[in-house]
């Protein structure tokens, strides 16, 4: 059975002011190219100068912070693939980091949240945060794995640093934050307050990484009923209402923050994840798209969010810090929102990229990329960066744009035996478009050209459907491109390029053989 959709000729007009119009495909890509190297510097240029670890922000001196080292740590991975850096520098400043964290401050293995750049010595995140950190510990976790698959070389540098790698993940004793006698995993343990700060990592947030690792470990594994029981919750993490016309697997209500698709999907592939409650890749593109239509649609149009301004996660704002969604909406927008979710919506996020960089540059462009937060209406700018909000930018357009972090890490023999201690397996989807979430208000797929591919792409999945035949076609049914004629392949999901000399229209992709007859409506823009 096909796909029913209405064809959309034009777009519909959007809100004032107008989305910024593409320049080129080649503009496209010098802008990635720019943003991802201003990302990187970040954590490359403003690294802490004795442990080289992330600062938390512009302002933080001396404080650095492990999380977001994580992320920069995978920052670092990121520029030595696009020759920002030398694989010789990039392996130079990790062992320096990771040299660094095998004399800071541990809690049964547990790094804090904070910790001094100099000494290694805990700094305290609130009263009684003054010890380990679960979630802050598993995305620096997370980094150093990704790099210790990255850095294979036979020689004695890299050799070295994998053996530090392994030496750091193999003490991290997840099993005691789960060692209470009640099947949950915490968040906090500290030396003077013990378990006082009394916090479960209950999904669905950005925990899901944290849980990934603790069953993973060699050493020091956490039980799938910890997982079930904590995470999620015996499956009371389901949602399963619809918000702004799109049905929200998991999560509360319009999914929350976006940082909640991005920080453990920073290199933990979401295309290969599916259990009984959820389908992870539709999970966050589903909740970036919410967001997207929140900001546009339906929240107060004094904000001034349109088509190329919008997306809210955690950031600061013009009275503090706190973490935005469509729930707790003041206004702001913040650029690592769309710009990290190049991979759920390229289109879309692409949008707010040209606009921040060709409309908004003397404002909230400077040394390191995309200022921290925007709010038009108050006319405010969070002028700072942040390592957590810099970080999932550069990364998370590297797996858009080629699936460099995705590829190295979810692949690791001890990532997939976690994954598969809580039933979460690589779907095997029928033959189809897997990945295609189509845009609720106009029933199609907006495309953008593959800035690397000159292309659009699109995943198609085979299962057992032999002689297929992928065609492009206009809304009459004529025939503009053939992909594949007649062609048996075997099961799995393609990336298909398409469409490279083709003017921005609507199209439709048809998907047949003798027994089977799918489309989807795209729009090529």
């Amino acid at each position: 059975m096909g796909y029913t959709q209405a064809c959309k000729e034009q777009e519909d007009p959007a809100p004032e002011p107008q989305p910024v119009a593409p320049s080129s495909t080649a503009g496209d890509k010098k802008l990635l190219d720019q943003v991802q190297r201003e990302t990187f510097n970040y954590f490359w240029d403003f690294a802490h100068p004795a442990s080289g670890m992330a600062r938390e922000r512009t302002t933080s001196g001396d404080l650095v912070t492990s999380g977001g080292s994580g992320f920069g740590v995978q920052a670092i991975i990121v520029g030595a693939h696009r020759n920002f850096i030398t694989r010789t520098q990039a392996v130079d400043r990790l062992l320096k980091i990771t040299n660094f964290l095998a004399t800071a401050d541990r809690f049964h293995g547990v790094w804090s949240h904070w910790i001094n750049g100099n000494t290694g010595k805990v700094i305290a995140f609130s009263a009684k945060d003054n010890g380990g950190d679960v979630i802050e510990t598993a995305f620096l976790m997370n980094g150093l794995l990704t790099a210790r698959a990255y850095f294979n070389g036979a020689d004695a540098k890299e050799t070295e640093l994998r053996n530090k790698i392994t030496q750091l993940w193999e003490t991290v004793e997840w099993d005691w934050y789960a060692s209470r006698g009640d099947n949950k995993l915490y968040w906090h343990w500290s030396p003077n307050y013990g378990w006082d700060m009394n916090m479960p990592i209950s999904g669905w947030n950005e925990g899901l990484i944290a849980y990934v690792l603790a069953l993973a470990s060699p050493t020091h594994p956490i039980s799938t009923a910890v997982y079930q029981n904590s995470w999620t919750r015996n499956g009371s993490f389901v949602n399963g209402s619809t918000y702004e016309g799109y049905r929200l697997p998991l999560g509360p209500a319009f999914g929350g923050p976006l940082f909640f698709a991005h920080y453990s999907f920073i290199s933990l592939d979401p295309r290969q994840l599916q259990d009984q409650y959820a389908n992870y890749w539709k999970q966050n593109v589903i909740h970036t798209l919410i967001n997207r239509s929140y900001s546009i649609n339906t929240a107060p149009k004094s904000y001034g969010y349109f088509a190329s301004l919008w997306g809210l996660t955690a950031s600061d704002t013009y009275n503090g810090y706190t973490a935005h969604s469509p729930t707790n909406d003041n206004g702001t927008m913040t650029p690592t929102a769309a710009l990290s979710s190049f991979p759920y919506t390229p289109y879309f996020s692409m949008q707010v990229l040209r606009y921040l960089y060709q409309n908004l540059g003397n404002t909230m462009i400077g040394t390191y990329g995309p200022y921290d937060a925007y709010n038009k209406e108050r006319n405010w700018v969070g002028t700072q960066y942040l390592a957590i909000d810099q970080g999932p930018i550069v990364t998370m357009i590297e797996n858009y744009r080629s699936g460099l972090l995705w590829s190295l890490f979810t692949n690791l023999p001890e990532i997939q035996a976690g994954l598969a201690k809580a039933n979460i397996t690589k779907p095997t989807p029928e033959t189809g478009f897997p990945y295609a979430v189509l845009e609720v208000q106009s029933n199609l797929l907006d495309l953008l050209k593959h800035p690397d591919a000159d292309a659009y792409q699109i995943e198609v999945a085979v299962h057992n459907s032999p002689g297929l035949t992928l065609t492009v076609e206009k809304g009459d049914g004529t025939v503009v491109e053939t992909v594949w004629n007649n062609e048996n392949k075997a099961n799995g999901v393609y990336t298909v390029n398409f469409g490279k000399t083709l003017p921005p229209a609507t199209y439709r992709l048809r998907l047949k053989n003798s027994t089977l007859d799918k489309f989807i409506t795209v729009f090529l823009h």
